[in-house]
Order: C-alpha cells, then structure tokens, then sequence
C-alpha cells in the first residue's frame, strides 16, 4: 500500500501528537467525555423507543379506526312547508 501524500505518521509521531493534545485539551477532557457518554446514552434510549414503538405496532391487531359519519342536527328552526307551492304561507 503506498503511503498517502508521501509520508506516513509512524508511532513517534503519533505519540507526539497525543502528548500534545493532552497538553492543550487535558483539562477539558473528562467534561467532554462525560458529554459523549451522555450523548450516547440519549441515542441509545431514542434507538430503544423508536424499536418499542415499531414492536407495538406491529405486534397490535389492526383495528378500523374509522368512524361511521355521523348526522349533523341544525340549530335552526324547522318550517312547515305547504304542499301546494302557490298557496299563501301560513301565518
């Protein structure tokens, strides 16, 4: 395998390089592990409801959900209407 871009860091480098990480971001290195094992656990709990939600709906019998329409009654008023269009209305 060639090397990339001529030149492969060997373990010298990279432990110079550790060394030097450590050296600027050694303090903030426990709070920011602390915020990825929180992080992964959220993602962890959101990947187990996300499968409980996807077993429970597939495991539930389907059930019609739709209802049958139901008859609206107005609030209005109701007219007798006179069986001969041409006669006057009642009063």
């Amino acid at each position: 395998m060639a090397p990339l871009f001529g030149w492969t860091p060997g373990w010298q480098e990279l432990v110079i390089v550790a060394v030097i990480g450590l050296l600027l971001f050694g303090r903030r290195l426990p709070e920011l592990g602390r915020s990825l094992g929180k992080g992964i656990v959220e993602f962890k709990k959101g990947l187990k409801g996300m499968e409980d939600e996807i077993d429970g709906s597939a495991s539930a019998p389907a059930q019609d959900t739709q209802r049958p329409p139901q008859r609206i009654t107005s609030a209005a008023p109701k007219f007798d209407e006179s069986p001969n269009p041409s006669a006057p209305p009642k009063i």
